[in-house]
């Protein structure tokens, strides 16, 4: 892109044509940026800006960022596919970005640690994009994610632990900020670097604070001495496989990978986790849908990926030639957003914006193409599995505000959930090793769900005689620990053991292996 200091024109953020029209007197779309363009780091409402955007534009539109940097906001959900499906017309390489070229985008710009480039597969392409991605879809692939949802279940029943008591809760900064983590760090191969101080490193370095660089060191050491033990004792983990790759990579270079997974896996798993469990507080709706059987947890996650994409957009593409995209002119150099918040509801794909998404993975909130989110079935599991456990150990749990009580920070990048508290019955811990469940002794298991036992019935005792008249004998009165015996052909009821006794269906053993039991 060309500075902003030129005229703007309709079909580009700062070319040279002829001038465009000045702003509708009063449109909240427009911001006081150069040529009336709308700041998106000024806005206080990016979805209702984004429709604005939408309506004046289409659905490629100009925006600015911080420092008046000029880009494009892809809108559309065809126009996103085509982005990030083009690797001939747009790459992730911010080098040929002309706006950094231009020095319109100085070393401390506030976007720089998204946008500068760095030696991995999220800013590669080609041989070298190759290269470090097949380790990393190696080490994915090298998931045992049976295992992994066990693992999932026991971090649950210790994150709940710390408050299953109280009959209180923060679901975000006690909950849906604590699992993911716990269970990268599990992935990961360092399960003992969980700690609440690992938890408020990722989220200072997110949030992007004065201590960012700092939280990004305590995150860089943990997971270079773990490189470096991976050296000497590779182990079946995530580090393990990236050191043992073919690939051959460095130690710099597994770090740096592993940092970018951890980070990127914790913030999009908090993010929808909290978003799914606030949409079953409150939404009447969805959390009898969810309870009835009409919808699964993997529906329910996967409608959230739909509404609310754990990030709003990713930074950037960026055009290698000039090219159209949307009905603009893009010219070579320009930086593009990807914009997964405002693609999925576009109104040509979705005309109606509250329509149930059930079985649809066509949404873009893990990305596309080359460069699509490749642990996207590690976060799917953990905030399905996060949800389903919560419910079980908490099954009357409410919001304990009104919904619009809730408040959110907002980003260009991402839209967080601040708090959501929740009261419940209070209730005691469970062992690790137990099934998350809402009995205060496991088994029997008296409230049936898909994939347990259902509950027997407790024998009802066998009525008491009718008196005799004066000089019959009386039958003598039943032993009060009898069992009523069973009728000729009957089978008699099940009695209470610490594991069941008869052997289970294959539907049924189905269901508790795929569960992680």
């Amino acid at each position: 892109m060309t500075p902003e200091s030129h005229p703007l024109t309709s079909d580009s953020p700062a070319g040279t044509d002829v001038p465009r029209p000045g702003p509708p007197p009063g449109c909240p779309a427009h911001g006081p940026g150069p040529g009336g363009l709308a700041r998106l780091h000024r806005s206080d409402d990016l979805k209702k800006l984004y429709e604005e955007l939408r309506a004046e534009h289409g659905p490629v539109a100009p925006v600015l960022v911080h420092d008046d940097v000029p880009l494009w906001v892809v809108l559309g959900h065809a126009e996103s596919q085509q982005l990030v499906r083009s690797p001939a017309q747009f790459c992730k390489d911010s080098r040929i970005w002309s706006a950094l070229r231009d020095g319109l985008v100085k070393p401390d710009h506030p976007l720089m640690p998204h946008i500068a480039w760095q030696p991995m597969c999220a800013h590669a392409e080609g041989e070298e994009h190759r290269r470090w991605r097949g380790a990393i879809d190696a080490a994915v692939a090298a998931t045992d994610f049976r295992g992994l949802r066990r693992h999932v279940n026991r971090s649950v029943q210790r994150v709940v632990n710390r408050f299953c008591e109280a009959g209180e809760a923060d679901l975000v900064g006690q909950y849906a900020e604590h699992l993911p983590m716990a269970v990268m760090c599990h992935v990961l191969g360092m399960p003992d670097a969980y700690d609440d101080r690992m938890v408020e490193a990722a989220r200072d370095m997110i949030r992007g604070t004065e201590t960012a660089i700092a939280s990004n060191a305590y995150v860089m050491e943990a997971l270079e001495r773990l490189t470096a033990r991976r050296r000497v004792e590779p182990l079946d983990d995530f580090a393990g496989h990236l050191v043992s790759h073919p690939a051959g990579l460095t130690d710099e270079e597994v770090s740096q990978h592993l940092r970018v997974v951890l980070i990127a896996a914790y913030e999009a798993t908090a993010n929808l986790l909290a978003n799914v469990l606030r949409q079953v507080l409150i939404d009447p709706r969805f959390r009898s849908q969810l309870n009835g059987g009409q919808m699964t947890v993997p529906q329910a996650v996967e409608q959230l990926l739909w509404d609310e994409p754990p990030f709003s957009t990713i930074f950037a593409y960026y055009a290698k030639q000039d090219t159209e995209l949307g009905g603009q002119r893009i010219r070579k150099g320009d930086g593009l957003l990807f914009a997964p918040a405002p693609a999925n509801v576009d109104p040509r794909v979705r005309p109606d914006p509250t329509a149930d998404m059930q079985g649809n993975r066509s949404h873009l909130a893990f990305g596309g193409g080359m460069h699509e989110c490749p642990g996207q079935d590690i976060g799917r599991l953990i905030a399905e599995v996060g949800v389903d456990a919560l419910l079980m150990r908490l099954p009357d749990v409410e919001l304990d505000v009104d919904e619009d009580e809730l408040e959110y920070t907002e980003s260009i990048a991402s839209r967080h959930l601040v708090s959501l508290p929740v009261r419940f019955t209070p209730r005691p811990q469970q062992d690790v090793r137990q099934r998350p469940s809402h009995q205060n002794e496991s088994p029997p298991q008296q409230d049936w769900h898909i994939g347990a036992a259902r509950p027997q019935p407790a024998p009802v005792p066998a009525p008491s005689a009718p008196a005799a008249p004066s000089g019959q004998r009386t039958a003598p009165a039943p032993r009060p620990a009898a069992v009523p015996a069973p009728e000729p052909g009957s089978v008699p009821p099940p009695q209470p053991t610490a594991e069941p006794v008869r052997p289970r269906g294959a539907w049924r053993r189905f269901l508790l292996w795929w569960r992680g039991y």
